[in-house]
């Protein structure tokens, strides 16, 4: 996702402060930062990794919805496996 930020004033300066001490090597990375430490703070995403995972799923059923495709089988997915060759 793609945001632009007009930061002025006070919490302009916490920005720059943070890069100029070497906490972020930008603006930008102690914006990400200041995300971070507000999830830790209030647990908004409590399970990052199953957030990630779900958000992943939504978008892949929403693109076989698109297109039309369909999971395979397990017998679908291990058939060319299944071959003993010599």
């Amino acid at each position: 996702m793609r945001t632009t930020l007009s930061v002025e004033g006070f919490p302009e300066m916490v920005l720059e402060k943070a890069v100029d001490v070497g906490l972020a090597r930008s603006k930008a990375d102690a914006v990400r930062l200041g995300i971070l430490s507000l999830n830790r703070e209030y647990s908004l995403v409590p399970d990052i990794e199953m957030a990630a995972v779900e958000r992943k799923m939504r978008a892949e059923i929403a693109e076989m919805k698109r297109t039309g495709e369909k999971y395979l089988s397990e017998d679908e997915a291990l058939k060319k496996y299944s071959k003993v060759r010599p």
